[in-house]
């Protein structure tokens, strides 16, 4: 599926439910106490989302990626703060709320991860440099790769029902089992010159 606008992005979508959750839990009284704690699981948490936008905006694939890998380790640093807070003993209220951000920190992560690994392995260098003739090459690429993947499938398919049917052949008529084994043609064809 093609995305024209970031905030169409599932992944985004995801970070930005992480960042208002995120908000809402250190709205809590524990965080009124706990030093810089709250303002930076809150940096982190909107780290994750506004990185997932700014790179899907730069326009080239490398740089994507690059901002990929920096949403991804906000997502971390929002899961190992929450870590902290399901250990530390004044936010014990707060655990059930604090288990289910690391499973959403975590589901970005894998987001994002996978979203990375599709894009390394991508011909496309980003939108940046996409012009009529590129796309055409892709495309063309593309539908080829397609075309010899189903060629090599129906191949496959085919040589499996040959031997299918010679099996059945060969079972169906055994020879008898004290025949002699075929004897070579002694006059065998001529060839014209």
């Amino acid at each position: 599926m093609k995305y024209d606008r970031f905030e169409s992005l599932p992944v985004w979508q995801a970070a930005q439910d992480l960042g208002l959750r995120v908000f809402a839990l250190t709205d809590d009284r524990t965080f009124a106490t706990s030093g810089g704690l709250k303002d930076q699981i809150r940096r982190a948490a909107i780290s994750v989302s506004n990185n997932i936008a700014e790179g899907f905006e730069r326009g080239s694939t490398a740089e994507l990626l690059a901002f990929l890998y920096i949403a991804r380790g906000s997502a971390g640093e929002v899961r190992s703060m929450l870590r902290f807070l399901d250990r530390w003993p004044a936010a014990g209220h707060l655990t059930p709320h604090i288990s289910e951000l690391i499973s959403l920190a975590e589901s970005c992560s894998r987001q994002i991860r996978a979203w990375a690994d599709s894009l390394q392995n991508s011909e496309i260098k980003g939108h940046r440099h996409l012009n009529d003739q590129t796309r055409t090459d892709y495309q063309s690429r593309k539908r080829a790769d397609d075309l010899r993947a189903l060629l090599a499938s129906n191949q496959e398919k085919t040589m499996a029902r040959w031997t299918a049917e010679l099996e059945k052949g060969r079972s169906s008529n055994p020879p008898p089992p004290d025949s002699p084994p075929p004897t070579p043609n002694p006059n065998p064809p001529k060839e014209n010159p």
